[in-house]
C-alpha cells in the first residue's frame, strides 16, 4: 500500500497536480502519525494494509463531517475541497460493498458467531471491522446488525 501511495505521489508530481500532491501527502502524514504511535522495540514495520485501510476511511469520514459543517455555513468552496480530497483517498481503497452485500456479509457473520440479541452486536461489529476494513460502511453494517439482532 505505501508503495501505491509513493508512487501515486510521484505521479501528481510530475503531472503538476498540487490538489492530489497535498492529499497524499496528507495521508502519508496519517500514516506516519500512527507508526509513530504504535513504535515499539516488537513493531519495527509500522502499520499494516488494514490500518491503513482503516487510517483511509477515517479521512474519508472526517471530510464528509467537514464538508457537511462548510455546506451549512455557507462556505461551498471549501465544501468542494473536502470533496475533491474524498475522491482522490476512495482511490486507494478498494471498491466498497453496496448495500445487499452488506446485509448479506451481516447475516451471514451473525449465523457463524451465533449471535442472538443486541448484547452481540459489538461481537459481530469487532468480526466485521477485522474481516472488511476499507470494504465496508461500519455505520450502515451496524444499522442492519442492529436490525437483524433485535427481532
Amino acid at each position: 500500500m505505501r508503495d501505491i501511495l509513493d508512487k501515486s505521489l510521484k505521479d501528481a508530481m510530475r503531472a503538476r497536480d498540487t490538489q492530489k500532491i497535498s492529499t497524499i501527502r496528507l495521508i502519508n502524514a496519517a500514516i506516519k502519525d500512527r507508526d509513530i504511535a504504535i513504535r515499539s522495540e516488537d513493531n519495527l514495520e509500522g502499520v499494516s494494509d488494514e490500518e491503513i485501510l482503516s487510517i483511509l476511511s477515517k479521512m474519508i469520514k472526517q471530510r464528509k463531517e467537514s464538508a457537511k459543517q462548510y455546506e451549512e455555513g455557507g462556505r461551498l468552496e471549501l465544501a468542494q475541497q473536502e470533496f475533491e480530497e474524498i475522491e482522490i483517498i476512495e482511490k486507494f481503497l478498494p471498491r466498497q460493498l453496496d448495500l445487499n452485500e452488506t446485509e448479506q456479509i451481516v447475516k451471514k457473520i451473525i449465523l457463524e458467531i451465533n449471535a442472538n440479541s443486541l448484547r452481540d452486536m459489538g461481537k459481530v461489529m469487532s468480526f466485521l471491522k477485522e474481516n472488511y476494513s476499507g470494504k465496508m460502511d461500519f455505520g450502515r453494517a451496524g444499522v442492519v446488525a442492529k436490525e437483524l439482532l433485535s427481532k
